[in-house]
């Protein structure tokens, strides 16, 4: 069944003559729509400006195009009819099929002027296709409601939920079988999908779920320090962490051991990637959640707080021909982004970039991302010794972490491969001497080596409270010591956009070592970190100390920030 469609009208046009959307909203939007040189859908823009809803816009499209629009709820599908297609390509296209009368099949989508996608559920259904309207909000609402769902939609909460919502489960909860019913129960459901809302909603990184002493407690990691949430009844843990192992496909009679699992969310609109990990501990379980949300996060490498001198520097060295490029820091230092955003900006049709990760944190277009499976034997160096063989130009090697992996990538790169990767170093120079020490030769690290690119993240002094306000005597007297003078030192007095702590958001501070000829005859001849550190210096190298004071002058961060990452200056020397 089909419906003829001749010459339609533009989304705009039809809002405005419904009297949804105003001319000069309109004209706003349409600056907004191409804004970062990424185009979004005008639909998408109107929705994040909050001048037009999901309904008004799918309705809207509906009378354009002919076809009726739909507010969905269980009693318009049959359950019978999901099969029709595959539940993958359901998910991933956001189609749900309605039922079947007469070999034609009605199905809902939230584009109806998508016909390749219809021509395409024609096509795997072998039926006739009957269009219905309904917004993306409605159809994953009904998608996360079908049997072995892997999405779930936790936009349908209320934001207020009271502590009545979540205690009405009074009796102890021992039987696992009566934990699995519980966890699917609505109030625990709605507990753990507020615990990951406003996570994300705050911008946290890491959720922790964890049993105190009287209660279940929850904390959020944002801007790198933890900042307690919310505390719940303890006997609520075992449903919460049912709750969350479900959604993770794992094993909820599993209570003694280790796990880890991963869940995909759709919120307002997106995909968001959660890592859980649960571990045992003396009052019960402890879940930590990784939250993955590309939406915080630039992967362009203007946005990643190199100053200039050191961009130009790591943007040239990126485009080498051949060479090991590495990246060092603690865990949580914002390596793997900042190689992300070397990989995006030297992607293209013309070269073929692959990568091998554990896990893979961020899919990037036009780069081929292959898993490490530990427990199949697909280790690091396994999985890169067979990507030697699928014709690269770019390796990433998500970390070297034994000999193996460290010869199978310096192999690669004297081979005419640019590699890059990460290892686990205080500072660039120690890259060197962490790698003689897994029993790779001096001279061979020497010969491979391009540059090393050490990083901390700091806290950014809030915009919004930033003020001046002057030190205590002993922080100018060492600084000057040193030979820094500060005029002005900033700091955030707290206000309600950065919850009162002074800090929003985070930046790097960098250290680059570049491999200069010298340098390379020096590594060659096996010197201490101290004589690298030395050459280096004299050669120009910014360390991670004068990256630090310089955003502190700049008044991006304060000094206290950067003590904590190279040391208290008043109470030792110069690193």
């Amino acid at each position: 069944m089909t419906t003829a469609i001749h010459a339609p009208r533009r989304l705009g046009d039809l809002l405005v003559a419904q009297g949804y959307l105003a001319e000069e909203q309109l004209a706003t939007a349409l600056a907004h729509q191409h804004k970062g040189g990424r185009s979004k859908l005008l639909g998408e823009v109107l929705v994040e400006l909050d001048y037009c809803t999901e309904d008004q816009i799918v309705e809207c499209l509906a009378t354009e195009y002919g076809v009726p629009y739909a507010k969905l709820d269980a009693r318009l599908y049959d359950p019978k009819v999901i099969d029709v297609l595959p539940r993958e390509y359901i998910e991933n296209n956001l189609v749900l099929p309605l039922f079947v009368v007469r070999q034609t099949l009605s199905i809902a989508v939230p584009e109806p002027s998508n016909v390749f996608l219809i021509d395409e559920i024609r096509g795997l259904s072998g039926m006739d296709v009957q269009i219905v309207a309904a917004t993306p909000k409605d159809i994953r609402r009904m998608i996360t409601g079908l049997p072995n769902s892997k999405v779930f939609v936790i936009d349908d909460i209320i934001e207020d939920s009271e502590a009545a919502d979540v205690t009405l489960i009074e009796e102890a909860i021992e039987d696992i079988g009566d934990v699995e019913e519980i966890a699917g129960q609505s109030p625990v459901i709605r507990l753990a999908n507020y615990i990951i809302f406003n996570a994300v909603k705050e911008g946290a990184s890491d959720i922790h779920i964890e049993p105190a002493e009287r209660c279940l407690r929850v904390r959020y990691r944002i801007d790198g320090r933890l900042y307690k949430s919310l505390e719940v009844p303890l006997h609520l843990l075992p449903a919460v962490t049912s709750r969350i192992k479900i959604m993770a496909s794992l094993d909820i009679s599993e209570r003694r051991l280790p796990q880890d699992g991963r869940v995909h969310v759709a919120l307002e609109g997106r995909k968001i990637d959660l890592r859980v990990s649960t571990f045992p501990t003396s009052r019960g379980e402890k879940t930590v959640i990784r939250v993955l949300d590309t939406k915080t996060v630039s992967l362009n490498l203007e946005d990643l707080g190199f100053a200039e001198d050191v961009l130009t520097e790591f943007r040239a060295h990126i485009h080498a021909p051949n060479g090991i490029v590495l990246a060092t820091g603690p865990t949580g230092s914002g390596k793997s982004t900042t190689l992300y955003a070397a990989l995006n900006a030297i992607s293209s049709m013309d070269n073929n970039v692959c990568t091998v990760e554990d896990p893979i944190e961020y899919h990037l277009p036009l780069i081929n991302q292959f898993q490490v499976q530990e427990k199949i034997g697909l280790t690091f160096s396994r999985a890169l010794r067979t990507l030697l063989r699928q014709d690269p130009d770019v390796i990433m090697v998500g970390e070297i972490r034994d000999e193996e992996t460290a010869r199978t990538a310096i192999q690669a790169a004297l081979t005419g491969h640019l590699v890059f990767s990460t290892l686990h170093t205080n500072d660039a120079c120690s890259a060197v001497t962490r790698l003689v020490n897994m029993g790779i030769e001096p001279y061979l690290i020497g010969a491979a080596l391009n540059m090393v690119l050490a990083q901390r993240l700091v806290r950014r002094i809030c915009a919004k409270c930033r003020q001046d306000y002057e030190p205590a005597r002993t922080i100018r007297k060492a600084l000057e010591q040193m030979g820094y003078d500060f005029e002005t030192f900033y700091r955030g007095v707290g206000c309600k956009s950065c919850r009162n702590t002074g800090f929003k958001g985070r930046i790097a501070v960098h250290e680059l070592l570049m491999i200069t000829d010298e340098i390379r005859d020096a590594i060659a001849a096996s010197p201490s970190t101290g004589t690298i550190r030395r050459l280096a210096t004299q050669n120009g190298m910014i360390t991670l100390r004068h990256d630090g004071f310089r955003k502190v002058r700049e008044g991006i961060t304060t000094i206290e920030e950067i003590f904590q990452i190279v040391g208290d200056v008043r109470d030792a020397g110069e690193r």
